[in-house]
């Protein structure tokens, strides 16, 4: 059965939109494209936009059309052979940068090791408690695990941070780190919800987010075949402090069963009034006229899992609210 939270506020419906990213859905592609190569999702880098060496390489980063876990495309990358050697599937809001052809001096940052002038940082100002998605995973082989890393930092970041032979060392501008790691070598056929807590080692607000997945843990894997698909990344935050509701919006109940949001009325009447759904970027994603004199069902069987907002606007009763659907 599915659940969902419900916090209920008095304040306009706007200041509850908490800091995302664009294109988590990796529904947009077409970024970085070029002739004999696979596009990349929008406001995202696989190796082909890394540095001169780590374009070598075959393409590890794959739109996949047949297995999403909503919308009409998730990101699938894979560790594959090239000349010999295991070239980690990854996709990155970052750089992938190979110094040289020596696996454990290669790292992904903010920065093009060739090319300095070369900066990718994804802005990002929220401090969420958590990143949550959707995976599934195949192992290639024994213990290979799918990792996906998200840092909130200032200025510039890379990772793994050390050793820092190729790069500068970003610690004191980490803000908080977000691990997932799948169960060694453990297939996970069906799409399944991962959620991981942000460690905060800062008190300050970020500038900028990193997000790195890859289909291998360790970047100097000697083994191929690895495959991991990501699709729905969203951010949690703790609730925001809630006040006190008026009297009318006590009149209005607004709840979630098994796909569909609930919204009945306490005082029936006559008068008709409009709920409106908004994701948690502000974006309005429904829209539906309901009845004051009925208790009301609205279909939310397309809307991914995540937190959203509601607004009921009547003439005599209406209600902000956010909703979180697991």
């Amino acid at each position: 059965m599915k659940k969902i939270f419900t916090l209920f506020l008095s304040i306009p419906l706007f200041s509850l939109a908490q800091t995302q990213i664009t294109n988590a859905g990796f529904e947009n592609w077409g970024g970085n494209a070029s002739p004999g190569v696979a596009a990349e999702p929008t406001g995202w880098y696989s190796n082909k936009s890394g540095s001169n060496v780590a374009k070598l390489g075959p393409t590890i980063c794959f739109q996949d059309n047949a297995i999403k876990h909503s919308g009409n495309a998730s990101v699938r990358v894979e560790t594959l052979n090239y000349l010999g050697t295991a070239v980690n599937g990854a996709v990155t809001t970052g750089v992938i940068n190979a110094p040289n052809t020596t696996k454990s001096n290669g790292y992904i940052g903010t920065v093009n090791y060739s090319s300095s002038s070369d900066i990718r940082r994804t802005p990002f100002t929220g401090r969420p408690d958590s990143i949550v998605g959707w995976y599934q995973y195949t192992s290639g082989g024994t213990g290979e695990q799918g990792k996906i890393t998200a840092i909130l930092h200032n200025n510039n970041y890379f990772d793994p941070e050390t050793p820092t032979t190729y790069h500068a060392d970003p610690t004191a501008d980490k803000v908080a780190r977000a691990l997932f790691l799948s169960t060694p070598s453990t297939n996970v056929s069906t799409w399944t919800r991962f959620s991981v807590p942000f460690v905060y080692t800062s008190s300050g607000t970020p500038s900028y987010i990193m997000i790195n997945i890859t289909c291998s843990a360790n970047q100097a894997t000697t083994i191929t075949g690895s495959k991991m698909w990501v699709d729905d990344i969203s951010f949690i935050y703790n609730p925001v402090t809630s006040v006190k509701e008026s009297d009318s919006e006590k009149e209005v109940k607004v709840y979630y069963f098994e796909k569909n949001i609930y919204v009945d009325f306490l005082n029936k009447s006559s008068e008709n009034s409009t709920i409106e759904i908004y994701n948690a970027t502000g974006q309005l994603v429904a829209t539906q006229a309901i009845d004051n004199s009925i208790v009301n069902t609205i279909d939310v069987s397309k809307l991914g899992s995540g937190i959203y907002m509601y607004k009921v606007s009547g003439k005599s009763q209406g209600k902000f609210g956010k909703l979180f659907i697991d």
